[in-house]
């Protein structure tokens, strides 16, 4: 392995341990060149998997568009990186059982909710406002209203999401009503 501050190759483990859920080995090491220590993953080479797009194309699934995704959607709730990547986990975990190495982004999608419903209620309305592709704030009520028909939610969340979007329509209806006039 090659030290990224000298670039020498001599270097010995200093600690190694599971991470990933079991699924890498992660080891400290330390240059005996330079004595600086850096980390290094070891992880199973498996086999590319295929995500079909919507369109119809396919592209090679990438971990961190998952979780650019999640994060997006989690912007300034209280969901920690550490969460967002156990829901990455999760999914890959479920994705790598796949038979035939391509998987559809929709249940890429449709999984990845199902984990910020229990999670997160307002990230679960983003992510799904930008998956399902909601076109009007009705869209964004009825997944509110499926929510709060589930149980076990967090109100709070529920009643700032209703007013908002019940803000939205009113606002929206005022500029129409604007338009007309002129």
């Amino acid at each position: 392995m090659r030290c990224p501050y000298c670039g020498q190759t001599k270097n010995r483990v200093v600690d190694s341990r599971t991470s990933r859920e079991g699924r890498a080995v992660r080891r400290r090491r330390e240059c005996r060149e330079c004595g600086q220590r850096f980390t290094t993953y070891e992880v199973i080479e498996e086999r590319a998997l295929s995500v079909k797009k919507r369109d119809g194309s396919y592209e090679p699934y990438d971990r961190n568009k998952l979780i650019r995704g999640i994060q997006v959607a989690c912007t300034k709730r209280p969901v920690t990186l550490k969460q967002i990547e156990e829901i990455a986990d999760a999914v890959e975990e479920n994705l790598e059982r796949s038979e035939s190495g391509e998987v559809e982004s929709r249940e890429i999608g449709e999984r990845v909710m199902n984990r910020l419903r229990d999670l997160d209620q307002v990230a679960f309305v983003r992510f799904a406002s930008v998956y399902t592709n909601f076109q009007d704030p009705e869209e964004y009520l009825e997944a509110i209203r499926e929510l709060g028909g589930r149980g076990g939610y967090d109100a709070a969340q529920l009643d700032f999401l209703e007013f908002v979007l019940a803000e939205e329509e009113r606002r929206a209806k005022d500029r129409k009503q604007a338009r007309r006039r002129r």
